[in-house]
């Protein structure tokens, strides 16, 4: 479904995970960031103050996190933040220039909604409607707007101020939410969300 009516002047905006660890070189690098960056900084633009940066933190040494989390960052040791430090997870210049007043919200999975916080922040300040933006489209977007979905938010996905190190996932995940997830989830460009957003 695209974007046919006004978002309300209670919409929020989602950057998704839009940190230095995530851009090239390095490990963890997406390749399409620098890229979506502009297009990212536009949604910013509309008013900061309504925007919420979600940042991913590592665990802090190899061998740290609960269940799967520990072999993940068992795998990814040069990763954690003991061994590549902490300013891997600050945002994607220029991003940063943005805060305040737009806010951050560090988050230890994929999931935003996870331990609640972010959700009752939103439900307090009346929040109905999420543009959601950032990366990557198949992992943390994904876990983003599954959760929104689940809370009740109208979802509006900015589809080129998204990104992945996959064009294939990339491709895959428009398809599933245009398709499958049709009635929940509306997919745009960000020239059409800024025309709905007044």
């Amino acid at each position: 479904m695209t974007v046919e009516r006004p978002l309300s002047d209670r919409t929020a905006h989602i950057c998704v995970d839009m940190q230095k660890m995530f851009m090239p070189p390095g490990p963890w690098a997406v390749s399409w960031l620098p890229a979506t960056l502009p297009m990212v900084i536009r949604l910013v633009e509309k008013d900061p103050s309504r925007t919420v940066f979600t940042r991913f933190i590592p665990a802090r040494r190899p061998g740290d996190g609960h269940g799967m989390w520990r072999s993940y960052f068992h795998r990814w040791q040069e990763m954690t933040l003991e061994r590549a430090g902490t300013e891997i997870i600050e945002l994607a210049p220029p991003l940063g220039s943005f805060v305040p007043p737009a806010r951050t919200f560090d988050k230890p999975v994929y999931s935003p909604w996870f331990g609640g916080d972010l959700a009752r922040a939103f439900l307090s300040e009346e929040i109905d409607t999420l543009v959601i933006s950032g990366g990557e489209a198949d992992m943390c977007v994904l876990a983003t707007v599954m959760g929104a979905i689940d809370l009740g938010f109208r979802v509006v996905l900015a589809e080129d101020a998204i990104c992945s190190t996959s064009d294939v996932a990339y491709e895959n995940i428009l398809k599933l939410f245009n398709e499958r997830y049709s009635h929940h989830v509306e997919v745009g460009s960000v020239e059409e969300i800024l025309d709905w957003w007044k």
